[in-house]
């Protein structure tokens, strides 16, 4: 079982609370509203795993039927349908349309969930080419084809509830579980937790079922080890290199899941590719392959979540970097091993970790040069090759380790009280002459906006949309 979330409001507070032994007298309690998600594996029997394969093909199909209904919309009037005005289109055509006969096999909610799926894709799109959505750039939602996608379906609602080592899904019924769902079972008896969604998706040989919860969790007003800060340098050679508030450096070597399953990878790989399409042999093959993408995702998950979580517990303050990890995996020569350490997840869960233990997390500006600056002097090297594992400043003959280094300049960030050092400003990278500093946040893309402009200008952009750029966008709600 996975769990995630993040915390959305405070509800009460309750004095006189002695969490884990603490020496004090009185800590303050607080009891917020998370919005959490509990994941389990499934284990049905094959006439269920045909009925969950046949919600999956549902979802597909509403995806595929409504995005066809958007574009021919947008043929026509230049607009597109929004999620509710597409089930409502579906209602009306599923009892007139005698291929559509089929629909009254799955339930109901796999359909509307697809819609507002559709419509959640068009809308992030449209904030995407306004650059008003942080983050990577959206093309066109696509067609979905099976074998080619991610099986998944969800509920909105029905009979949602779990017991001992069964669930209950809308028109699904019963379903065993691999484990057991006691913990999510004991916040529903006694009215702490309120499930809000249901999400079943297929990964590799598996069935999985994540429920969406609202769970009231208790959050100490402060954390166990007050005033303990720690900052944590990620690497590629090295997990993550902490150094405390104490001095005490503590290093965590990464599993390197794809490095060492990296031959069993290209063996399973190469039977694949040379077992003949649409054969029953490509296809065990096809599921051999999965299943160990799955276990290295999986074992590198579980290394993240220790790591992340005795952090978390241990210091109040927790100092990270802001990497630019889509920039790192563009490097052919280090992306195999960036994105088998799992950049971007650390710094996920610290994020709702340390809220959950009371403290804080501190995300350094991605121009902060940790790495380059001497934690003795506070000088500065104008250069640092990545071959360069040792820190040696001229200015005061300090030799240290390089993830170390930048470890607890990092703790220092967190004494200064500098969150985020010129994070909107344009002091941190002067622009070209002539020109006004962009700002360096992630998702902002005002420059970009300019290119792309030009090119609308000439027909079609670069993003996979099917359409020129020469009408104006508008989505209905």
């Amino acid at each position: 079982m996975r769990i995630c979330g993040c915390v959305s409001s405070e509800l009460w507070r309750r004095p006189g609370f002695t969490d884990r032994g603490l020496s004090v007298a009185s800590v303050t309690v607080r009891v917020v509203m998370v919005t959490q998600a509990y994941r389990f594996a499934l284990d049905p029997t094959p006439r269920q795993k045909q009925a969950l394969c046949s919600h999956a093909g549902a979802a597909r199909f509403a995806w595929n039927w409504g995005l066809d209904a958007c574009r021919d919309r947008h043929d026509a009037e230049g607009k597109w349908w929004s999620g509710v005005e597409l089930h409502r289109l579906w209602n009306q055509v599923k009892k007139t349309n005698p291929a559509l006969g089929w629909w009254s096999e799955n339930s109901k909610c796999v359909y509307q969930e697809a819609f507002r799926d559709l419509d959640r894709a068009l809308r992030d799109f449209v904030r995407s080419r306004n650059g008003t959505r942080e983050g990577r750039r959206l093309g066109f939602p696509r067609f979905k084809k099976r074998g080619r996608c991610r099986d998944s379906f969800r509920f909105g609602s029905g009979a949602m509830r779990c017991a001992g080592r069964t669930v209950t899904l809308p028109r699904l019924g019963t379903i065993a579980t691999h484990e057991s769902t006691r913990k999510l079972a004991r916040r529903l008896g006694n009215g702490t937790a309120r499930i809000l969604s249901a999400t079943v998706s297929r990964a590799a040989h598996r069935w999985f079922v994540s429920f969406t919860v609202q769970v009231d969790r208790t959050v100490p007003g402060r954390h166990a080890r007050p005033g303990s800060a720690v900052g944590v340098d990620l690497g590629v050679k090295t997990l993550l290199t902490a150094v405390d508030d104490h001095g005490g450096v503590t290093e965590i070597a990464g599993p390197k899941a794809l490095r060492a399953g990296l031959r069993k990878l290209q063996r399973l790989s190469k039977a694949h590719s040379r077992a003949q399409r649409g054969s029953a042999n490509r296809a065990k093959a096809a599921g051999r392959l999965a299943r160990h993408h799955a276990r290295v995702a999986n074992v590198r998950a579980d290394a993240l979540h220790k790591a992340t979580t005795a952090l978390a517990a241990r210091y109040e303050t927790v100092v990270v970097e802001d990497l630019n990890v889509t920039g790192m995996v563009a490097n052919r020569r280090m992306a195999r091993a960036v994105a088998d350490q799992g950049f971007a997840a650390v710094r996920r869960m610290l994020k709702y970790k340390t809220g959950w233990n009371g403290g804080r997390l501190v995300v350094a500006d991605r121009w902060f040069p940790s790495s380059k600056t001497c934690s003795g002097c506070g000088g500065r090297k104008p250069s640092l090759s990545l071959s360069e594992r040792t820190f040696r400043c001229e200015a005061c003959d300090l030799v240290l380790g390089r993830d170390v280094n930048a470890a607890i300049n990092l703790r220092d960030l967190a004494a200064s009280g500098a969150e985020r050092r010129n994070a909107c400003g344009g002091d941190a990278r002067p622009g070209p002459a002539g020109q006004p500093p962009g700002k360096q946040e992630p998702g902002n893309r005002e420059r970009g906006q300019d290119r792309d402009r030009r090119r609308a200008s000439d027909g079609y952009p670069n993003s996979g949309y099917p359409y020129p750029l020469t009408f104006q966008v508008t989505v209905t709600s």
